[in-house]
């Protein structure tokens, strides 16, 4: 499951997929120009979603 974290808090985020309840995994979203952007999708290609933010910076999760 993807869980995120707050680097200057602390606080943890579990994301679910809406629409299947299916806990997100954690992937890496490459771009245009080779910039790679952390996300968490959704293992029955449902979508995908950009880390959430805290205290004002992108939370963190360990990518497997």
């Amino acid at each position: 499951m993807a869980t995120y974290e707050c680097s200057k808090c602390g606080m943890g985020v579990n994301a679910t997929c809406a629409k299947c309840d299916a806990p997100l995994v954690d992937d890496i979203l490459k771009l245009d120009g080779g910039k790679e952007v952390q996300i968490s999708k959704c293992p029955n290609d449902h979508g995908k979603i950009k880390s959430p933010m805290c205290c004002g910076e992108d939370m963190s999760c360990k990518v497997a």
